[in-house]
């Protein structure tokens, strides 16, 4: 990969895209994918020259311009989202689905999470066949169908087909399909970047949090929908036309399901990291208004307790981003998913008022969202970029189960008529230390890698060899990561549990 500095600051891409096989072995239905972007003979060709004359810039320019679309999507989807406490308390209060439980009511937050992650292979298959403005465009009219559905719905089976699963769909769709295309923008400052763009479902969470309240109170919930409804298409309208992927660029393998990646032991420990993260999150976001509750603060004290967790997340994620970048992604990953961890079974335990809810809140929110924070550079780094579409596939796809099921958990966990948060926090604590023991081995096998690859022990060669594809470069004689690995393997792993490197 040739490339050269543009006024220090950034590299102007000119050269082709670098050999598939000698990164990841190839089974036949990637291959014959990738050489719709080929030639005949199935090599690429110069990807920029199939896009564009001019070189594209990274690491700036329109880099940011895309930073910018993907922060508008994530606010106007799963800020959005953030917002169903709102609709949940008014439901509840004014008994708007006569017959519904208080659990049928929860259960919709749940299944639009679980939806937006079940339908990533679609996404997939979508950007594949239709581009990602396409894909983006599905998603935009499926969730202003959702919310136009929903300000209409008298029972609780319409809003189950409305604010759950079309608005899940919809948001998935979009979401799969932005996820990705930072990373591609970004070597340098790849998790800075990413971390500003996620912070829109932080800030959007806060905004309409705080607007949806006020719009039900002065118009009502059928048109607070309607508002959502035009709103959310006019901002994420606009990031389809102007957002521009380098799926062609980088010759990204777009397969729902890319079955090679499960023969991963890294791989799996990676999907195990994001699924205790999700079960810990989600537990935590929708416990912990309800929670203010029962320690004696008023429904709206907690409310905007929720208000500063999306607050955190949002102000959070972009100095995460930033400390990534100058520490290691793997690195920050696993100190932040600790830190959430931690500050749930210390703080959050013995949060009994008002100031110290709002300051776990606070810097609980951008710790406890590491996971959609940092799985795009996290993937990355396992299993570079060519196989990061596929990756987040699964990702997103393994991850509905808990996303579902995470607050019936906690619900369930509650004892003395459901006041008594204390097995509810537990959970959240040591479902974050578990996804931090994952992540941890995560790290070391990357170590070990890194050690054993062709740079001389040279750190700063290592970087290069890999920077334009952070997996490691695996040899096409070892074949797939089925196979078993070396008793010396192993011990380079354990020795990399304790080495002290910027991965």
């Amino acid at each position: 990969m040739n490339s050269e500095e543009n006024g220090g600051s950034s590299y102007t891409m000119t050269a082709a895209v670098p050999n598939h096989d000698a990164i990841h072995p190839s089974t036949d239905f990637s291959e014959t994918v990738l050489s719709k972007n080929g030639t005949a003979d199935g090599k690429l060709a110069d990807p920029e020259q199939a896009q564009s004359s001019a070189p594209v810039e990274i690491n700036g320019g329109y880099g940011w311009i895309c930073v910018l679309c993907v922060f508008l999507v994530n606010a106007h989807t799963w800020g959005i989202n953030s917002a169903y406490g709102v609709f949940l308390a008014h439901y509840l209060d004014t008994n708007t689905f006569p017959g519904a439980s208080d659990l049928d009511c929860a259960f919709v937050g749940g299944l639009s999470l679980s939806m937006a992650q079940f339908i990533a292979p679609v996404a997939t298959i979508t950007t594949r066949m239709w581009g990602t403005r396409v894909t983006l465009m599905i998603g935009i009219t499926l969730q202003t169908a959702a919310l136009l559905g929903a300000s209409w719905a008298g029972q609780i089976w319409q809003l189950f087909l409305s604010q759950a699963l079309c608005f899940g769909f919809g948001m998935g769709m979009q979401f799969s399909a932005t996820v990705g295309i930072i990373p591609q923008w970004f070597t340098r400052r790849r998790s800075l970047a990413n971390g500003i763009a996620t912070a829109g479902s932080g800030i959007g969470g806060l905004i309409y949090s705080l607007a949806t309240s006020a719009i039900i109170q002065k118009w009502g919930i059928g048109w607070a929908f309607r508002i959502l409804a035009i709103v959310s298409a006019a901002a994420c309208g606009f990031s389809a036309i102007i957002v521009r992927d380098r799926n062609k660029a980088i010759g990204a393998v777009q397969i729902a399901f890319h079955t090679e990646l499960l023969r991963r032991p890294e791989f799996l420990l990676t999907l195990a990291w994001g699924c205790f993260s999700v079960l810990g999150y989600v537990a935590l976001l929708f416990s912990i208004p309800d929670y203010a509750t029962t320690v004696g603060l008023t429904a709206s004290q907690g409310s905007i307790v929720g208000a500063m967790f999306n607050l955190g997340g949002g102000l959070g994620r972009p100095v995460i981003g930033y400390v990534s970048d100058s520490f290691g992604r793997l690195n920050t990953a696993l100190a932040c998913t600790f830190l959430a961890g931690l500050f749930s079974l210390v703080i959050w335990v013995f949060a009994k008022n008002f100031g110290v809810l709002l300051f776990y809140a606070l810097i609980s929110g951008p710790f406890a969202a590491t996971f959609t924070t940092t799985v795009a550079p996290v993937g990355a780094e396992v299993v570079g970029l060519q196989l990061l579409p596929s990756a987040l596939s699964i990702f997103w796809l393994s991850v509905v189960i808990p996303s579902t099921f995470a607050e019936p958990i906690a619900l369930w966990l509650r004892t003395d008529n459901e006041t008594n948060f204390l097995h509810a926090q537990i959970f959240v604590g040591f479902m974050f230390m578990a996804a931090c023991i994952c992540l941890g081995l995560v790290r070391a096998w990357k170590v070990s890698a890194l050690s054993s690859s062709d740079a001389d022990g040279d750190p700063l060669k290592q970087e290069t060899q890999i920077r334009d594809d952070d997996a490691v470069p695996r040899e096409s004689a070892v074949g797939t990561a089925s196979s078993v690995p070396s008793i010396t393997s192993k011990a380079k792993i354990v020795k990399g549990l304790f080495t002290m490197a910027r991965v």
